[in-house]
């Protein structure tokens, strides 16, 4: 009688799975023992400026809202917005003339920005409101005449030598915006029959936008801000308003902190409009814009409810 054996299959168990290490985030006590010290730092500063009773924040209040104080501001806004809009409108023809292919228009951008960019400000502001020592009357032959000194007051002098300074600066933005774009894209719309022109209008200057809101928003403050040195030749700006006040009661370091105060909230207003300026041009570079700060607030309340 034959035993047969019967062998019985065993599954392959194959290799011995190993469980992965844990994850463990890399530590920084650098940038916490940082952030600590710049805490502290900035609660000082606070506290400082809170229990300091010479910074005299009653008085600061008081004078806040005054009409004078608040003349001084509107005239600043005023300043700051004619400034921004000729200064670019006189920038983007500076960048057309320095990208053209005619010499002599080249030439005469480059001038422009070389000549306004080197002289300050301050000396451009002094030298159009002299500028009566130099042409005491402006005439055309026989038939117009007018005197330079009753033409020219203290605000007609500071718009012009804002622009006059701005668009020099301007036009290197604009520049810059243009060059950002890619050359396929001019060379594309003319291959369809555009025009120059319209190539600059239809396709150039809404991707150049990108690059051009930033240093535009960054001049905006700043050009805010430069307003304040239109005070040198008596123009009623909000600094030079402070000042007045100030000659008369002597209250220089609460007055100064009015100034400072509504400059802190003009800035803060344009730094959120120009956020959300650059969001809107930036919705064909990205897939999924990131949330806005709102946005973010909103998911936060959220989760904690």
């Amino acid at each position: 009688m034959t035993r047969s054996t019967h062998l019985q299959a065993v599954p392959d168990a194959g290799p011995a799975t190993v469980a992965p290490p844990p994850v463990v985030p890399a530590r920084h006590p650098g940038r916490w023992i940082a952030a600590v010290a710049a805490l502290v730092v900035f609660a000082l500063v606070v506290h400082s400026m809170a229990t300091n009773p010479n910074f005299q924040w009653p008085v600061v209040a008081a004078y806040f809202t005054l009409p004078a104080v608040l003349n001084g501001l509107w005239l600043t806004l005023w300043l700051t917005a004619v400034t921004m809009v000729l200064g670019f409108a006189l920038g983007a023809v500076l960048a057309v003339m320095r990208l053209s292919g005619n010499a002599v228009l080249n030439w005469l951008s480059w001038t422009y920005t070389w000549l306004f960019r080197s002289i300050p400000l301050l000396v451009q502001l002094l030298f159009w409101f002299n500028i009566g020592a130099l042409y005491p009357t402006l005439s055309i032959g026989p038939w117009f005449a007018v005197d330079t000194v009753n033409l020219l007051g203290g605000t007609t002098t500071a718009v012009i030598g804002l622009v006059l300074h701005e668009a020099a600066f301007a036009g290197e933005v604009v520049r810059a915006g243009i060059l950002s774009v890619d050359a396929g894209q001019s060379e594309a719309a003319q291959a369809l029959g555009m025009t120059r022109m319209r190539v600059l209008r239809r396709i150039v200057l809404p991707q150049a936008m990108r690059a051009i809101i930033p240093p535009a928003g960054n001049m905006l403050i700043g050009t805010l801000k430069g307003t304040s040195i239109v005070s040198v030749i008596a123009v009623h700006d909000l600094l030079y308003s402070v000042q007045l006040i100030y000659n008369r009661n002597y209250l220089v370091i609460p007055l100064l902190l009015v100034a400072t105060v509504w400059y802190l909230v003009i800035t803060s207003i344009l730094t959120a409009g120009q956020y959300y300026v650059e969001r809107h041009y930036a919705r064909g570079a990205h897939r999924e814009l990131p949330p806005t700060p709102l946005q973010r607030l909103r998911a936060v309340l959220k989760g904690a409810r």
